[in-house]
């Protein structure tokens, strides 16, 4: 797997970016990619592009780093990547930092106003976080936890298609974590709801922050413990029991569900787990 050449380093300041500073320029649900690039100076930005604000990301070989977003009339004909793409089918895209990127762009967005009074809210003076100076509440980025899961049957493990799903992948079973829940009760949880099945010995492997919109994915493997599989129909359009090497297409690499599979095809064929 191509690993990306941009060597970020994640940070945070509520310093104005200067002209000399990089900036990753987000487009809907997309990124600017300018002569094949992921980050552009400030001073190449014109007209009114980034009047809505820049945010902090970190720095790139020293270079502040900032996030925008560029009205889609100022890119038209411009190489705008969709973030799911950039995430699942470019394997050098530097994924943590696009990642950070959009999250904390819809965290800036979402927290222009405070949740309690309505007043308007400014930079905290030393957290990522947007505060209200009225109520005194700091108002921080979002995070979503979500389990998934890998269930190992004998020498077989299940994937699942999603119902949703736009590309033909079949992938695991997975869902939020609902509050007073630990991740093992979540993924017992999920399981049952989505599957019908019961699972046992149910083990971390893994997490991957994962900005659609704000989620932090904690990926487990788990055994099958009993039950007919039984799918809920407005969540799996299909599941099966597969054998490694036997099996429909599923994510790349770069997601967690991708590695887990691969990981548990390496743990039935007696090649371990690879953590």
């Amino acid at each position: 797997m191509a690993t990306s050449t941009i060597h970020w380093s994640p940070g945070w300041t509520t310093k104005a970016p200067e002209q000399s500073d990089l900036v990753l320029a987000l487009s809907g649900s997309g990124v600017l990619r300018p002569d094949n690039s992921w980050l552009q100076p400030l001073k190449s930005i014109l007209g009114d592009a980034g009047s809505g604000g820049f945010v902090s990301l970190g720095s790139v070989d020293g270079r502040p780093v900032f996030v925008t977003e560029m009205p889609e009339s100022l890119v038209a004909g411009q190489d705008v990547v969709p973030l799911r793409d950039a995430l699942m089918m470019i394997s050098d895209a530097p994924a943590a930092m696009l990642s950070t990127g959009f999250q904390v762009w819809q965290w800036f967005q979402d927290h222009k106003y405070c949740g309690r009074c309505g007043g308007g809210t400014g930079f905290h003076p030393r957290d990522r976080a947007k505060w209200c100076s009225r109520c005194s509440i700091p108002w921080y980025p979002r995070l979503a936890p979500c389990v998934i899961v890998v269930i190992r049957k004998e020498g077989r493990y299940l994937l699942a298609k999603s119902s949703h799903a736009k590309r033909h992948f079949y992938s695991l079973i997975a869902g939020f974590v609902e509050p007073g829940e630990s991740l093992e009760a979540a993924v017992v949880r999920e399981v049952k709801e989505e599957t019908g099945l019961d699972v046992t010995n149910i083990r971390y492997q893994a997490s991957q922050p994962w900005p659609f919109p704000h989620q932090l994915m904690a990926g487990f493997f788990a055994d099958y413990a009993g039950g007919e599989l039984v799918l809920q129909q407005d969540e799996l359009a299909d599941a099966g029991w597969f054998l490694p090497g036997s099996r429909p297409p599923v994510p790349p690499d770069t997601t967690i569900s991708g590695r887990l599979i691969r990981d548990m095809e390496r743990a039935i064929s007696g090649g371990g787990i690879g953590f």
